[in-house]
């Protein structure tokens, strides 16, 4: 397993990776697909934005992705991200995702960053689970806030403090 900074080449399986969980999960709370073009202008906003896109290879695949970008838009908010971590499907179980939360925890303290928030949908115990292990802890439920493959979904609000 390798964990790298992303590069522009990376895009097409950053795009299958967000798109599987697009169409598989309530992880993402979109209902359709993005193209090419707009993950490359998601990524070109990070790296404007000086935040980490990380992949993570196993076996020379890109099977996972992670990132932080900004919280809320207001400017008092500029010490706090909200990460997001995908793997795809099939690399599920070996520790990708762990690997790749740890590596943002660190980049973020490195940044001299104050908070990482995670929004996660509430029946996504595996998720919550992974980011209790690394010292988050529930702040905020949210009930019925978003809807997806005709449910209504609840929102978990999770907090890390980064510094002291």
């Amino acid at each position: 397993m390798t964990i790298r900074d992303a590069v522009e080449a990376d895009l097409p399986a950053l795009l299958a990776i967000h798109n599987e969980a697009v169409r598989t999960t309530t992880a993402i709370w979109d209902e359709h697909e993005v193209d090419l073009d707009e993950r490359r202008a998601w990524f070109l906003e990070r790296q404007r934005g000086g935040f980490p896109v990380l992949v993570t290879e196993r076996g020379g695949v890109v099977a996972g992705y992670a990132s932080y970008g900004p919280w809320r838009p207001k400017s008092g908010y500029r010490l706090t991200v909200e990460n997001s971590v995908y793997v795809l499907a099939a690399h599920h179980g070996h520790g990708l995702a762990s690997t790749l939360l740890d590596e943002l925890i660190v980049r973020a303290r490195s940044a001299g960053l104050h908070r990482m928030m995670a929004m996660i949908e509430s029946s996504n115990t595996i998720s919550i689970g992974l980011h209790e292990r690394r010292g988050f802890r529930v702040v905020g439920q949210m009930d019925e806030v978003g809807t997806k493959f005709g449910r209504w979904l609840d929102l978990t609000v999770m907090q890390l403090p980064l510094s002291p």
